[in-house]
């Protein structure tokens, strides 16, 4: 198995990667737009996706690319992130003038930033990107927020580990691939667009799953291109999608959206250790 994920070698997709499958091969890619082209080519069987932080909210560009490319979602991972402040071997703390990391590592240490003075923050295009930054143009004055990985990949020394504003990092990723066959799946993942814009039509796409004792574990809302103000509803659900019920659920939903795709259906994360949960069907009082 080949893994595609964004970014350099010790990112943390990179470890989310490994966790999703310890045996895999990563290939590391520029963007996430890479990613997928990487899967739908055959260079990679699967690809790992950063999708929200537990801090820094969702990644809307890969809810994005999930409605823009055929790729169903085949299984999720959960990383604990801990951030470490890295700098090029000899350099003390007192020496840093910038920071370089992803956006969204920038943001989760904000609090740890404001305490060092006269220090500028640059944005990269991801936190091991940062760390190559440093190692392969000897920067002296820079430090980069990446993993302990990245540290040791590019030989860099740990300045500050666990600045992170709270110690529940915790990023949440999709595994994607070609072939959507998936066993002991127990979790479904939907995206809607809702015809027009009548009182309580989210209210009514949102009861199909209620009236069935489905329980929904995340909403996120995203405008349509082309089509202001109006948005599609991407859905978590905690059933697998050949349940029943599930089914019956979203051709009732079909009633109220304009259209429904489902974009996976896949095991819910959950620790090594930890026993996959007793799945129970509600009695059946809607059809």
């Amino acid at each position: 198995m080949r893994i595609a994920y964004q970014g350099e070698p010790g990112a943390y997709s990179e470890a989310a990667a490994l966790t999703f499958a310890p045996a895999a091969e990563p290939l590391p890619c520029r963007t996430f737009e890479d990613v997928f082209q990487a899967v739908e080519t055959g260079r990679a069987s699967h690809g790992i996706l950063p999708m929200e932080n537990s801090i820094g909210g969702s990644i809307h560009r890969n809810y994005d690319l999930l409605v823009e490319h055929e790729l169903p979602i085949v299984g999720e991972v959960e990383l604990k992130v801990e951030h470490c402040l890295l700098a090029y071997p000899g350099v003390a703390l007192e020496d840093i003038r910038v920071v370089h990391s992803h956006p969204q590592a920038l943001a989760q240490c904000e609090r740890f930033l404001s305490s060092l003075t006269g220090v500028n923050l640059e944005a990269v295009y991801d936190t091991a990107g940062g760390a190559k930054l440093i190692r392969e143009g000897e920067l002296r004055n820079a430090a980069a927020i990446a993993s302990r990985r990245a540290a040791e990949v590019f030989q860099l020394d740990v300045l500050r580990e666990g600045i992170q504003d709270f110690d529940a990092n915790i990023t949440r990723f999709f595994a994607i691939a070609r072939s959507s066959a998936v066993e002991g799946a127990d979790k479904t993942s939907v995206v809607f667009a809702l015809e027009g814009k009548e009182p309580g039509s989210l209210f009514k796409a949102l009861s199909v799953f209620a009236l069935r004792n489905i329980n929904l574990t995340k909403l996120e809302s995203r405008p349509i291109r082309g089509r202001p103000w109006e948005y599609m509803f991407y859905a978590d659900i905690a059933v697998p999608r050949d349940d029943l019920l599930c089914a019956r659920a979203l051709v009732h939903l079909g009633e109220f959206a304009r259209w429904v795709r489902t974009l996976g259906t896949y095991r819910a994360w959950r620790e090594p250790s930890s026993p996959a949960p007793t799945r129970t069907t509600p009695a059946e009082t809607v059809r």
